[in-house]
């Protein structure tokens, strides 16, 4: 028990340094960035929705520089094919079939514009992302840890993008809206994007610090009734329960499912331990449940027509 204290000291002291260099590139968005390091620290993926322009892209690359830890990008497109994620066989000289890893072999994968691709290539992430390990022509390949998929999405009104799969959609922790940044972080955006001066971010961690965290935030301790909490906020969002408020029975079609109590969990174990808390309390749930639940709402066409917000019926849970 004292060595994980000393783990949680260690960790609010190294997510501290973290915030520091990626401030060094990244101006403003700091709830976005605590959730992307969240989603980290508990093992899980994150989704950045925004329109473009708005360094969703960078965000990635600076994170995955200053966690220390291998990243590849892939670049979705309309004409994008499974094989050119997950890779391919091949016959070599002595006419032997030899497999060609793809890009999905790293440990951080930015999946840059995801929805700009047809389902059929989404899916080809989804064994990634769920059992860290990928089957090509019926061989399973293991992925190294730690492993993330950090994707970007365009809004789904825009053009030429296809909406992602519920089964997809659940698998990541986090979706996180990014906004537009206010007149006083743009000025600095500006002020530092257009002159000749350039920026290194240092890496801080290994592989392996950040494997130790993820376990160090699975062992630490929840009482029940945080557990019941969280259990009861996602029951709520399902609009045949009894306990749904009337904005879910009202607005919503289908629910979050039992990864979304998980993720509560998991995640409001990890903002408690990066705040230097020893234990999760209900306001850490709270702190992370839009989050957690944005993606696994699904809105009926009334909540559409009313202009009703996602966010204004997760509140409605609490």
């Amino acid at each position: 028990m004292s060595d994980d204290v000393a783990a949680v000291k260690k960790l609010v002291s190294k997510h501290t340094e973290l915030k520091k260099e990626i401030s060094k590139i990244i101006i403003g968005q700091e709830e976005v960035i605590d959730q992307i390091l969240i989603a980290v620290f508990s093992g899980g993926h994150a989704l950045l929705i925004g329109v473009p322009g708005l360094a969703k892209t960078l965000m990635v690359n600076t994170i995955s520089k200053a966690l220390g830890l291998d990243f590849k990008r892939i670049q979705f497109t309309p004409d994008l094919m499974p094989s050119d994620i997950l890779g391919s066989e091949i016959l070599d000289e002595s006419r032997h079939f030899k497999f060609i890893k793809g890009p999905v072999f790293s440990n951080i994968i930015l999946a840059d514009e995801i929805n700009r691709t047809p389902p059929k290539t989404q899916a080809a992430l989804l064994e990634a992302m769920q059992e860290r390990s990928v089957t090509v022509a019926g061989h399973n390949y293991k992925l190294d840890l730690p492993y993330f998929v950090l994707a970007t999405q365009n809004p789904i009104e825009q053009e030429g993008t296809y909406p992602l799969p519920e089964a997809q959609l659940d698998r990541f922790m986090f979706a996180i809206e990014l906004k537009y940044p206010s007149f006083e972080e743009e000025v600095e955006v500006v002020k530092s994007t257009t002159g000749d001066t350039s920026v290194t971010v240092n890496p801080l961690f290994t592989a392996q610090e950040i494997i130790d965290f993820q376990h160090l935030i699975r062992r630490i301790p929840v009482v029940d009734n945080v557990i019941e909490y969280a259990v009861s906020i996602v029951s709520k969002t399902r609009p045949a329960a009894d306990t749904a408020t009337e904005l879910v029975k009202n607005y919503i079609d289908w629910g979050a499912g039992p990864r979304a109590s998980q993720n509560l969990i998991l995640a409001a174990k990890a903002n408690a331990a990066v705040k230097g808390k020893f234990s999760p309390d209900i306001e850490d749930v709270q702190a992370v449940a839009t989050g957690i639940l944005r993606h696994r709402m699904i809105k009926n066409y009334k909540a559409e027509a009313e202009g009703v917000s996602i966010e204004d019926i997760i509140q409605s849970l609490f």
